[in-house]
């Protein structure tokens, strides 16, 4: 190799980083330092709580529950869309099921028993009423805001192109799983273990299939199968959030239980109609679909029934 090559290739190396200066290092600590005292003072406060520790075990047994259905995305490279519609169905008649039996009925019985309004029916239903739709308005305006993206239909909300896939696909599975997380800590504020419990157990059920769907439509994005995959478990952390905050705001004054339970229901309501029932329906499989949807349904009405 003569002179002039020996410079080209000295001149064409990377130049070698520079260390990260101390002020970074310090700021990495400031905040490393106060996530860890904004944890601890969250453990206590969860601690302290019965109905909010319940929540967050409840909660914690749904995420764990999306993170086992993302696995075998690790070992399987294509899921059939017939049975990833079959799978969206299910979802949605679990929680379809779950609205009815674990959080409106409950939300109707909590209204008549503590008064609200005179106590009557139809002031039990139009407090019930009332806060489903609110539950509805506030994901939908969510809907609206949040620059997000759905599995098939791609991007919607504000300033959706400026955005990273990637970050469009975690606002889509949280919006997803928030209501889900409500309505768990929601039914655990309600006093009612055995039938929490149950709600509980149906969620979870159905974010098996879930997390294993979201892990499918990030490795048929591009994504690799560990990035997929570890979306895909943190995608379920929204859950146990999600619950902790319905159960610590609802279990502190009884009269917000009914609207509680109506709330959750509108924004899992919401989420069936506007984002899993037209996933679900999109590339023609509405038979397999819908079958998905109807076993679900009986599913979470048996365990409501038969445990609450």
């Amino acid at each position: 190799m003569n002179d002039t090559q020996l410079q080209g290739t000295v001149a064409a190396a990377p130049p070698p980083r520079s260390p990260r200066p101390l002020r970074e290092w310090i700021g990495f600590a400031i905040v490393a330092a106060g996530a860890l005292a904004l944890a601890s003072q969250f453990w206590s406060f969860v601690r302290a709580d019965p109905l909010v520790w319940n929540a967050l075990r409840g909660g914690s047994v749904a995420a764990l529950a999306t993170a086992l259905g993302t696995l075998p995305v690790l070992f399987s490279q294509k899921l059939p869309d017939k049975l990833q519609d079959t799978l969206f169905g299910f979802g949605a008649g679990v929680m379809l099921a779950a609205c009815a039996f674990s959080l409106i009925i409950p939300g109707l019985d909590a209204a008549k028993s503590i008064g609200v309004f005179g106590g009557g029916d139809w002031a039990a239903g139009g407090v019930i009423g009332t806060a489903i739709l609110l539950g509805g308005l506030v994901l939908m305006t969510m809907d609206r805001v949040l620059p997000h993206e759905h599995f098939i239909k791609g991007r919607e909300g504000q300033s959706g192109r400026q955005l990273r896939r990637t970050w469009l696909f975690v606002f889509a599975i949280a919006l997803h799983n928030v209501p889900e997380g409500l309505a768990i800590g929601v039914g655990y504020a309600a006093n009612n273990g055995v039938r929490a419990d149950a709600l509980a157990t149906g969620i979870a059920i159905q974010d098996v299939p879930e997390g294993l769907v979201v892990a499918v439509a990030l490795l048929a994005a591009g994504y690799s199968r560990l990035f997929a995959v570890l979306i895909g478990m943190a995608s379920g952390l929204v859950e146990p959030l999600g619950a902790v905050l319905g159960a610590a705001v609802v279990g502190h004054s009884a009269m917000l239980l009914p609207w509680g339970l109506g709330f959750a229901a509108g924004a899992m309501l919401f989420v069936i109609s506007h984002e899993i029932i037209p996933e679900s329906h999109r590339k023609g499989h509405e038979a397999y679909a819908t079958s998905g949807l109807m076993i679900g349904f009986v599913l979470m009405m048996l365990l409501d029934t038969a445990l609450g």
